[in-house]
């Protein structure tokens, strides 16, 4: 249960952190449209911080870490979550910066968080397995 609050908090400091320097980096360069910084925030908090903390509540009631799936979820979700989120921010500075992308790096930029998106798939889809079993277990 530990490690899920630790996921949690972990995943609230990213947001907190992604919050201010989404404002903080747009404001220095003077930056007023839209950039994919601003969903920096919302994803780890909803994504990371209150997903875990609801987790942490269903583990409490079904004890999710008995499943031999768990290892599986925490590793496709948090991986596809952080790649996710490193590619929105690597998306957004390039949009604030203006920066001229080679058709190559935009498609790997956009290709590479299509993957985060995926295993952020994949990670739901095992989370759903679980509780499936542990619900059928009840």
């Amino acid at each position: 249960m530990k490690k899920f609050y630790r996921l949690s908090a972990l995943y609230a400091i990213i947001g907190i952190i992604g919050g201010v320097f989404y404002r903080e980096f747009t404001k220095l360069n003077q930056f007023t449209g839209t950039t994919p910084l601003g969903f920096v925030h919302t994803h780890a908090f909803m994504l990371g911080l209150f997903f875990f903390l609801i987790v942490l509540l269903l583990e409490k009631q079904f004890k999710l870490t008995e499943s031999k799936k768990m290892k599986s979820f925490l590793l496709f979700y948090n991986g596809g979550l952080f790649l996710t989120i490193i590619m929105l921010v690597v998306r957004g500075i390039t949009t604030v910066l203006n920066t001229t992308l080679t058709t190559a790096i935009n498609a790997a930029i956009s290709g590479i968080a299509g993957v985060g998106h995926i295993l952020l798939g994949v990670g739901l889809l095992y989370f759903f397995l679980i509780l499936k079993e542990r619900l059928d277990n009840e």
